[in-house]
């Protein structure tokens, strides 16, 4: 079985096709590149060799995500299909884990025991309350999405399924933190994911909907104490959870942190292949699974060139304290007037606010994460976690590649992670 680096698939089996017409859907505009005029659905073909190449790789755990566009337009079959594929290529003792993201409108009775039954995990995009919800979730002739998705959501939890809440936070959402999160709260959905939204035209200007980066900052400051303490237990926030683990345990839970970007590959509907869905674009088009394996894509000198852009940040990035939190942050947040992986990016002055506001408490909550491990766990005496003690000639710890110094060389005047 060829080794290659672990890495996880974000699928698209109907492309950019969905049944809803968000007006801050990123995704609906490469209906451009593949061609607006047919339905782009994935074949049978593709599918057995996307399943049959991906687990001929050597992985920890086989993880397929599953997204769009809005996936469920395929259909229950497809994904049997899928789950079929599976079970028969799957190495003997491996862990296969499926996701779906989905706007949640299509999904019945059949599809939640469908997903329950076979333990997927579902994200939901659900942006509050009604009026915040329907603001820009419409479908295609323009009425508001909320009732259905709602409806779709109690289907998955009378079935027993897993279901998290991810929610994108606009200009005007992002004053009504308080809002979202005791909505939230009142339903039940003690699993969040907040995402900012941030798009521009063609000359660099933000679109109307994008939030803005104090907006953003003061957002999840007023989310944070909403959250803590009394919700802290309760209440997963994918977006705080990532930092305490970080903190804690050295580790990154989210590719917006890391210091790399190659943790994962898109496979389009068509079997081509990316290195990220925010950059589905021909110059950065891999190759496709049917006519390359993945020990291609892994080994493309684009995929490295690609993953590489990520630590080039700008210099004033060098001497954030705040540097190993976010890397720069996405290169899409860099390239605002032009493709320099050097700019700052749009929402850096709202992150170093919201570490401003928070760093301390985060600190002491990875403390805390890091006592139980050593007291509830027999034996456990903290081997696993990151050294305190870094020399500047170490690897960094962001997978990087790069020598500490020349990357989150800050961490060395600053607390590094898991600093006690």
């Amino acid at each position: 079985m060829p080794t290659a680096k672990p890495f996880s698939l974000l699928i698209k089996p109907a492309g950019p096709d969905c049944n809803l017409r968000c007006r801050y859907c990123f995704y609906l505009p490469k209906l451009q590149l593949f061609g607006a005029e047919t339905a782009h659905r994935m074949s049978d073909e593709v599918l057995e060799q996307l399943v049959r190449g991906y687990m001929s790789t050597a992985q920890p755990a086989y993880v397929f995500n599953w997204q769009g566009g809005e996936p469920t337009l395929m259909g229950l079959e497809f994904f049997k299909r899928a789950i079929e594929l599976q079970r028969r290529y799957a190495p003997r003792g491996s862990r296969v884990t499926n996701t779906i993201q989905t706007n949640g409108t299509l999904i019945n009775r059949e599809w939640a025991e469908f997903i329950a039954h076979n333990r997927i995990l579902v994200g939901v995009s659900l942006d509050g309350p009604e009026d915040i919800h329907n603001e820009y979730r419409l479908d295609a002739v323009g009425h508001g999405s909320f009732d259905k998705v709602m409806a779709g959501i109690e289907h998955l939890r009378s079935s027993g399924a897993e279901f998290n809440i991810l929610s994108m936070v606009t200009a005007a959402g992002a004053e009504r933190a308080q809002v979202m999160f005791d909505f939230f709260m009142r339903n039940k959905f003690n699993h969040q994911q907040y995402i900012p939204c941030v798009e521009f035209d063609a000359d660099g200007s933000p679109l109307e909907y994008t939030v803005g980066p104090e907006a953003w900052g003061k957002f999840l400051v007023d989310l944070f104490h909403a959250w803590y303490p009394r919700k802290v237990r309760r209440v997963s926030i994918r977006n705080f959870d990532n930092i305490v683990n970080f903190l804690a345990a050295g580790e990154y839970s989210s590719c917006t942190m890391r210091g790399k970007c190659d943790q994962y590959f898109v496979l389009e509907h068509n079997g081509n292949v990316y290195p990220c869905d925010f950059f589905v674009e021909p110059e950065w088009r891999l190759g496709n699974i049917m006519e390359e394996g993945w020990e291609h894509f892994s080994g493309s000198p684009l995929y490295h060139r690609f993953g590489a852009i990520k630590s080039k940040w700008n210099d004033a990035c060098g001497e954030c304290p705040h540097l190993q939190l976010c890397s720069g942050d996405c290169p899409k947040l860099r390239y605002v007037s032009g493709r320099d992986p050097a700019a700052v990016s749009y929402l850096c002055r709202g992150h170093r606010y919201f570490f401003d506001q928070t760093i301390a408490t985060f600190n002491e909550l990875s403390r805390g994460v890091q006592h139980n491990l050593r007291t509830n766990q027999p034996g456990f005496t903290g081997e696993g976690l990151p050294p305190f003690k870094l020399s500047l000639e170490d690897p960094c710890f962001c997978g990087s590649g790069k020598k500490l110094k020349n990357c989150h060389r800050s961490t060395m005047t600053h607390s590094p992670p898991g600093a006690m």
